[in-house]
């Protein structure tokens, strides 16, 4: 040190003089720069000086390896090079004549830092869920000076990003985040937005790019072919789903039962009515959930019932009500109508009858039609609950001194309770009493009553019998002869009244034991007398009047 103080006391300074000196520069980060600095004719000591700290004397830098000193030394030339600027050459430097006593201005050199590579944070895809909003964070780091930040999308600059920058501890460089919101209405899935950030050592910018990717449940269409279809034959389903992320599961169901031999996207299957009601679905899932659709297949079938109707039994006057539901497709017609009779009765599901009557009691067909496909029906049966109702020939045959028999068919709902045959003096229910024997059987129809006669003798045809039943409701009674086979009619004339079960009369005119739809009007009788006998045996249910000449008759 003593030999460079006295060197530089023994230099003269005389005339020394700057040509050139260093001034201010900006420079990127990276790259080299050189500051001039000349002093033509000095051969004395020159220092450079960075923010006040000497560097070095002459061209000897040996603590800095990325500075030098070059020029023509001859020229009084000592230019100082800097290799690959870095942030700590950001400093005010000086070029000295020590033994002249001179420095140059001070030139500031300005080091430009480029940002670090921007990140998009989650990038290189970014996934959400549909319908909800993106929000997007660029971050552009150690940067000087800090970086601008700008949002592309389709070469369109997007805006209100929020912008913020920090500065970092070396207090030069700087780092910036920006924050992009977009609304889920201007989110696509695949759209790619780029983040540029840029400053004065990178102009151009640098990118970081990102792409969208819309998670969904998945969009499913079920189609069915063909269709229209017939019962029993071949249809096909196929769901076809969008999802992302993909689908990893198809599961089938009919009427909400799993069908588990079905896992793919396409099912198969022959199809009856059923398909007509009970949907088909497919429900097919990915890690966000599951999406069902359901469909029904247009079956074309023919009737199936739906509600059966019932049978019913009612009491005489009350009102009867069936009803009847069929299912069909296309659509079908309904008929009412009684067994045995071509009346319609009703086209709809429910058949009111008014106040059953007797004769109302009978079958009812319930006949569903579908046009060209097909027609089914149910028959049901209506018991009408009433009086008994006897039905027979009020004169009936037999062989005299042989055995014969009379009869007597009884309706009766509810059955009968008891039967009896009545003539003279005698009342007979059952069993055997003398030569008359009572029987009685059940059938499906009603209640068969035989009385047999051992022995007809000739009084037996003169007698007057009469077959009474009695239910709950009220009874009935039927007067029958008996006439010998092969015998003459006689001249006989017998008028009879009937007491009904509602206390209404039947006047009947019997005439000579023939059939009554045989005998002469009324008008053409010759009566001679007129007599009013009340049968007790038969509670006064039955009265007769004879008209002349009515022998043997009590």
């Amino acid at each position: 040190s003593k030999s460079i103080w006295a060197h530089l006391l023994s230099f003269d300074c005389r005339c020394a003089v700057f040509t050139q000196q260093p001034h201010d520069l900006v420079v990127v980060a990276g790259q080299p720069v050189t500051l001039p600095c000349s002093i033509p004719g000095y051969h004395g000591i020159v220092l450079w000086v960075k923010d006040g700290l000497a560097l070095g004397v002459n061209r000897d830098l040996s603590g800095y390896p990325r500075y030098a000193v070059v020029g023509d030394h001859d020229e009084g030339e000592y230019h100082l090079r800097i290799q690959r600027v870095e942030l700590v050459d950001d400093a005010l430097f000086e070029c000295q004549a020590i033994q002249a006593a001179i420095r140059s201005r001070p030139a500031r050199v300005t080091v430009l830092v480029p940002p670090d590579d921007p990140a998009i944070t989650g990038a290189p895809v970014v996934s959400l869920r549909a319908g909800e909003p993106l929000n997007l964070t660029c971050h552009a780091n150690n940067a000087k000076p800090a970086a601008s930040i700008i949002w592309i999308r389709d070469r369109e600059v997007l805006s209100g990003a929020v912008y913020s920058k920090t500065l970092l501890r070396d207090g030069k460089r700087e780092s910036a985040v920006s924050t992009l919101h977009i609304p889920a209405s201007s989110v696509e899935s695949g759209q790619i937005i780029t983040c540029r950030a840029s400053n004065k050592a990178v102009p151009s910018g640098k990118e970081a790019r990102v792409t969208i990717d819309i998670q969904h449940l998945p969009l499913v269409n079920l189609s069915v072919e063909p269709q229209p279809i017939l019962e029993g034959n071949l249809v096909k389903f196929h769901c076809s789903a969008k999802a992302n992320p993909p689908v990893t599961q198809y599961r089938w169901a009919k009427g909400g039962n799993i069908i588990r031999e079905v896992s793919g996207d396409t099912y198969e299957v022959v199809v009856d009515h059923s398909f007509f009601t009970e949907p088909v679905s497919c429900e097919v899932t990915n890690l966000l959930g599951s999406t069902n659709v359901s469909r029904n297949v247009d079956v074309y079938f023919g009737p199936h019932m739906a509600a059966e109707p019932q049978s019913l039994q009612v009491d005489q006057g009350s009102d009867a009500v069936f009803n009847c539901a069929w299912t069909g497709n296309p659509s079908l017609t309904i008929v009412w109508m009684k067994r045995g009779s071509g009346v319609v009765l009703s086209n709809e599901n429910v058949l009111t009858l008014r106040a059953v009557k007797q004769e109302d009691a009978g079958k009812y067909v319930c006949r569903a039609v579908v046009p060209r496909v097909g027609a089914g029906e149910k028959e049901v049966s209506l018991t009408v609950n009433g009086p008994p109702t006897i039905s027979s020939t009020q004169t009936q045959q037999a062989l005299h001194g042989e055995k014969g028999q009379i009869k007597c068919f009884i309706r009766s709902t509810p059955p009968p309770d008891r039967i009896a045959w009545s003539w003279k003096e005698t009342v007979l229910e059952s069993g055997t009493s003398g030569r008359y024997t009572v029987e009685t059987v059940s059938t499906e129809e009603g209640v068969i009553s035989t009385l047999t006669m051992s022995n007809i003798v000739p009084a037996d045809f003169q007698t007057i019998y009469n077959c009474t039943a009695w239910n709950s409701f009220g009874s009935d009674t039927e007067i029958i002869r008996l006439r010998e086979q092969g015998g003459r009619q006689g001249s006989t004339a017998l008028l009879v009244l009937r007491v009904l079960a509602d206390h209404q009369f039947a006047l009947a005119l019997l005439w000579g034991g023939s059939n009554w739809s045989h005998a002469p009007h009324p008008a053409h009788a010759q009566v001679s007398s007129l007599r009013l006998q009340e049968d007790r045996t038969l509670n006064g249910s039955a009265l007769c009047w004879k008209v002349a000449p009515c022998s043997g008759v009590v």
